[in-house]
């Protein structure tokens, strides 16, 4: 905690956080209502649009013997609609669902964007995510032993984490953790390093395991067998009446659909991974022990919020895409402000960082991911 500000400092500070957030909260309205309903619109015509383009693709597909394209088509008709469905999935969990869950549009009252009943496009069950995010995360942003999300229990992203022989495999966890981020946030409560170093019984965590797995059940039977199956159903009535074979375009249209799933779904995860890095552990970012935030007031967790987060800078298309976690600072301070108020706030939080002499970690795309995974390979081995 910074030690050139007085008690009274400090609390004079928290007043003047309390009054941004409390001015936002009392002017929201038909245009913070308007924006997410056209966030919502926007990425369910691209979900659908995207579906299309992976369906129409089969037409170009060599496999399907119509002999219209070849190989390069198809190929590019895929990655395009794999392409606009990764950022649709991009947009649900971000700027969508991560938001919706923290309660940023409850006061609209609005039956279908509720915090306590929206399940998002992914494989942790949203009433999990909602505890392991919201209540421990939030709550307890960067302190030793009190916030899982430092490391994620298999990562080293401070000087302050004892070093232990499995660091050494940092790279690659992070390079796998990259690639299947949201089967690293579905476990992520389960606290799986902590079962298998005995601090946690199996038996304790085995209700949270069957509920991850109902909820992964229903995410890999949509992708990659409903959908799949859509494809089939489309195109069987079409090489009947063309007289083409017809198991080798139900086949080919099966996979195709089945690969641009899978694809678009590791675009959500790759992207995902890199935004909620840049906001946790570059450079500059500073955790605290549970000694130092005993007994801290509102005005204390504040500060440890700006303390402990970082932003990204970037355009508007850019924010939106993080769910505007690239105000990742804002977002710790005022979790439950609609997201399209941090880019106003932001340059009145940044003024006050500054007045109190505070840090305020912001900088580009690049610095932010590069400083994030130059630690996570400098912290692998010892100091």
């Amino acid at each position: 905690m910074p030690t050139h500000l007085t008690a009274g400092d400090i609390e004079e500070f928290g007043r003047e956080m309390d009054a941004i957030r409390n001015e936002v909260m009392d002017s929201r309205g038909e245009r913070d209502r308007r924006y997410i309903l056209n966030i919502i619109r926007l990425q369910r015509s691209m979900a659908l649009l995207g579906r299309i383009v992976l369906f129409l693709s089969l037409i170009v597909s060599p496999y399907g013997h119509l002999a219209i394209g070849g190989w390069l088509a198809f190929g590019l008709a895929v990655l395009l609609g794999a392409g606009l469905l990764g950022v649709a999935k991009i947009i649900e969990n971000m700027e969508i669902g991560h938001n919706v869950m923290h309660a940023q549009w409850d006061w609209m009252r609005d039956p279908n964007i509720q915090s306590n009943t929206w399940e998002w496009d992914n494989v942790c069950p949203s009433d999990q995510w909602k505890h392991s995010h919201n209540v421990v995360h939030h709550t307890w942003t960067n302190v030793f032993g009190k916030d899982p999300d430092i490391g994620y229990g298999v990562l080293r992203v401070s000087e302050e984490q004892k070093w232990h022989p499995k660091f050494l495999l940092n790279p690659l966890i992070n390079l796998i953790l990259m690639f299947y981020f949201q089967w690293g946030v579905a476990v992520h409560d389960v606290e799986l390093d902590k079962v298998l170093e005995g601090k946690k019984r199996l038996s304790d965590a085995r209700p949270m395991l069957k509920r991850i797995w109902w909820k992964a059940q229903r995410q890999l039977l949509k992708d990659y067998v409903l959908w799949p199956l859509l494809g089939v159903a489309l195109t069987v009535p079409v090489t009947v009446a063309m007289g083409l074979p017809v198991l080798s375009v139900a086949w080919s249209a099966f996979w195709t659909v089945v690969v641009g799933n899978l694809i678009a779904n590791g675009i959500r995860n790759v992207w995902s991974n890199m935004i909620i890095f840049c906001g946790h552990f570059p450079e500059g970012v500073q955790h605290f022990t549970q000694a130092e935030v005993a007994g801290e007031t509102r005005a204390h967790w504040y500060i440890r919020q700006l303390l402990g987060s970082a932003n990204i800078g970037g355009g508007k298309v850019f924010h939106i895409l993080s769910g505007n976690l690239s105000h990742q600072i804002e977002h710790h301070l005022f979790p439950d402000l609609p997201s399209n108020r941090y880019p106003e706030i932001a340059p009145r939080v940044q003024a006050l960082a500054t007045r109190y002499g505070l840090p305020y970690n912001t900088g580009s795309f690049r610095r932010q991911f590069g400083t994030t995974t130059g630690k996570i390979w400098r912290l692998a081995v010892p100091a």
